[in-house]
């Protein structure tokens, strides 16, 4: 079946150049949410863990339940709070804030302008009198950039509103809260961290991908994820034969094509027949994509359809972060570590 190869010494790589932008690796939150972008939730913490990186984030608290013992904190961004001391969670509501368990370690997540969520800045100061009322814990004070890889001023604004909500916090007495509101395009287009900001929040980033357009200083990240195929079977085509549903593809001469098992039952696109990806060799993908199947000149016995999931996202007209997350949980994947020469 499919398989995806998870590359430790680009993951390393990756970590290295953010933390030199966030000023140490202390200051780096690898984000794990979504089964870490696609390339195994337990693997890239373990990764995570071996090079001593301390935060970590998910989306749930299935999520959560499954890392945490490899972390000093994992905050969570989309689940029910619950008291625990190794687990922070954002809030976003003052309706959450009047019923939460004093107990919980609480990250006051702040709408600077994304208006996805978060309370609104003009709610800051109720929700801080809510806080010191019930004794609420106040772990941190989170925001988060809406267009930080656009060639746009917006970065600079929300920034500067983040700035009036840190100094609002601090007036109000809360002088142990951490703060954060930098993503991988934040850390990756600032020159540093702000020196009152305890970590990025690295998701994309970590995993290879510097989604900035042009205009802005490159920093070099490698992919970490490669998808690969496993030949099922090979067949002789005689020139006029057509391959798979619909017979799209037609032989234009003697030709040998093998079934590879990968499809869109695994998270493969689709795609458009009539505009055929490309292998990472430049091998065509022959007619239409099959659920579990798909087909290919050729009799090798592995395949790399994918090892970088921009250029992939670029044919198909999505984004990376679509193309790694749509890849079932249930491929197996495996650690490729050349420093160690084997594989885990």
């Amino acid at each position: 079946m499919a398989f995806i190869k998870i590359d430790a010494d680009n993951f390393r790589h990756n970590l290295n150049q953010l933390a030199l932008k966030a000023g140490s690796k202390e200051r780096v939150a690898v984000v794990l949410k979504d089964n870490a972008y696609g390339h195994g939730l337990e693997i890239m913490a373990e990764l995570s863990a071996e090079e001593r990186i301390a935060q970590a984030v998910v989306i749930s608290n299935a999520e959560a339940e499954r890392i945490v013992d490899r972390f000093a904190n994992v905050l969570v961004l989309g689940d029910r709070p619950r008291a625990d001391e190794r687990l922070s969670y954002a809030v976003s509501q003052l309706s959450i804030l009047r019923e939460l368990d004093p107990a919980v370690k609480l990250e006051l997540k702040v709408d600077t302008g994304m208006h996805r969520n978060g309370i609104r800045m003009e709610e800051l100061d109720e929700a801080l009198e809510i806080v010191r009322s019930r004794e609420l814990r106040l772990f941190g004070v989170m925001t988060h950039y809406r267009s930080a890889d656009e060639l746009t001023s917006e970065y600079f604004w929300q920034r500067k509103n983040f700035e009036r909500v840190k100094k609002r916090v601090k007036e109000a007495g809360f002088g142990s809260t951490r703060f954060h509101s930098h993503n991988s395009a934040a850390l990756l287009r600032c020159s540093g961290l702000p020196d009152d900001e305890a970590l990025a929040r690295v998701g994309i980033a970590i995993y290879g991908y510097n989604t900035l357009p042009k205009g802005f200083n490159r920093l070099e990240l490698r992919p970490v994820l490669s998808l690969w195929t496993r030949r099922a079977s090979t067949r002789r085509l005689e020139r006029g034969e057509r391959v798979g549903y619909g017979g799209v593809f037609v032989a234009e001469e003697q030709m040998s094509v093998s079934t590879y098992d990968l499809g869109y039952g695994d998270g493969w696109p689709r795609g458009d027949a009539s505009n055929p990806y490309r292998t990472e060799e430049g091998r065509e993908i022959l007619g239409r994509v099959s659920m579990d199947f798909i087909s290919v000149e050729g009799a090798e016995e592995e395949l790399c359809i994918m090892a970088d999931a921009a250029r992939a996202a670029e044919h198909f007209g999505t984004i990376p972060y679509e193309m790694t997350t749509a890849l079932m949980p249930g491929i197996p994947r495996r650690v490729v570590d050349h420093g160690q020469k084997e594989s885990r």
